[in-house]
């Protein structure tokens, strides 16, 4: 994701097509606008600094986690009428923000926190330089409001060859295995061809499993991962590759599909729907269209985005979620997800023919869209990178 001023790049529009489409051409027409829902504001009590992603720990005691970029974590009771956060974790010390694209990138809370208290952190490091860190920390003992910082652990380090596209989304899915996002490594155009190379952790989704240990690891490889036993040399922890950067993936809590926004790099931002094995193209392709002259792929081989949107329309995409609320009947099953530097909002419905319809939902709000979030109940949220939570409501007719 780009946290820093962007530069203006008058490029081309988006188009909605399906998983399967052929090429777009760079002449696509800009993206449909559609205005059908709108945001307001959430705890209107509460600001955060530079705030990153919201979840809730599973336990259901009504409480939410907002994680701030410099390595604090507040925690805040999720009631309206809430007029305070509390500091839950503070890592400062051990977090770099030195780039734009670093600091406290994700939070996980263990399937079986309520019984645990075990929770997960994606960060950038500051005693480890350019190193993403995934480790696991636990609640304290005796206040539920509080972390014990000294019961870290670590499971994986990632060393970045630069500070930016360093990923940072970690998520539980259905399966209660833990998946997680890594950038291609940084710089411009994925110098190192990271994204096809299945040697290297970069430029993919992992999936492991955090309540075993593999000899050697301190996690497990689940026996079902796609890269286990072929090709020779790639690693077993990833689930799919050929990602560019992906800043926030989710989980359709009905379908179990897993949505992820890819950051691109020239021309497109990208929706994907990411499956076991998948190559999303990276750095071959971008978007649609041919990317690399070094690199080239048969399409058979990868498998098209959902929908891009050019530069005209965005610079840095923010994933969002599928809406499974219950408060917003007009809202349910499309999946939400924005632009950090145009402000917009899309919505992409899937059509009874199998193709997702994909249309501006608002146009160049003041939140700038640092994530998506849902609560407990599924309500769907957005956290605006100056400090403050939104809730995304149905445009009023």
């Amino acid at each position: 994701m780009k946290l820093s001023t962007l530069s203006t790049l008058a490029l081309i529009g988006l188009c909605a097509l399906t998983p399967i489409a052929t090429a777009c051409s760079q002449d696509q027409a800009p993206s449909a606008v559609e205005p059908s829902i709108e945001v307001e504001r959430a705890w209107p009590n509460l600001k955060f600094k530079k705030p990153l992603f919201m979840t809730p720990a599973g336990d259901g005691n009504g409480r939410l986690f907002v994680i701030e970029k410099e390595g604090v974590i507040r925690v805040f009771d999720a009631k309206q009428e809430t007029t305070k956060s509390n500091v839950f974790l503070d890592i400062r010390e051990r977090v770099s923000v030195r780039g734009d694209e670093e600091g406290l990138l994700g939070i996980a809370f263990h399937p079986k926190y309520k019984d645990n208290g075990l929770f997960y952190l994606h960060y950038s490091s500051s005693t480890n330089d350019k190193t993403g860190t995934l480790s696991e920390f636990r609640v304290s003992k005796d206040d539920v409001d509080k972390a014990d910082a000294s019961s870290e652990r670590i499971l994986l380090e990632q060393k970045q060859p630069w500070r930016n596209h360093n990923g940072g989304m970690i998520c539980f899915g259905p399966d209660g295995y833990l998946y997680m996002a890594l950038g291609d490594g940084g710089a411009g155009g994925d110098p190192q061809g990271n994204g096809q190379n299945l040697s290297t952790l970069l430029g993919t989704i992992l999936r492991i499993d955090v309540n075993t240990k593999d000899e050697g690891l301190e996690y497990g490889i689940p026996k079902d991962n796609p890269f286990i036993e072929k090709p020779k040399g790639a690693r077993p922890e990833i689930w799919a590759y050929g990602l560019r950067n992906v800043w926030r993936f989710s989980f359709d809590r009905k379908t179990g599909d897993l949505w992820a926004g890819d950051v691109g790099q020239n021309r497109w931002e990208e929706v994907d729907i990411v499956t076991s094995g998948g190559n999303y193209g990276w750095r071959a392709r971008e978007g649609f269209d041919q990317f690399s002259k070094k690199e080239t792929l048969d399409p058979k081989e990868v498998i098209e985005p959902v929908a891009v949107y050019g530069r005209k329309e965005g610079m840095s995409i923010t994933g969002g979620y599928v809406y499974r609320g219950k408060r917003f009947p007009s809202l349910q099953g499309s999946y939400f997800y924005g632009d950090f530097v145009t402000r917009n909002f899309w919505r992409i419905t899937k059509q009874e023919d199998g193709s997702y319809k994909n249309a501006i939902a608002l146009e160049s709000t003041k939140v700038v869209i640092a994530s998506f979030a849902e609560d407990a109940d599924g309500e769907l949220y957005v956290l605006n990178y100056a400090g403050e939570i939104y809730r995304v409501v149905p445009k009023e007719l």
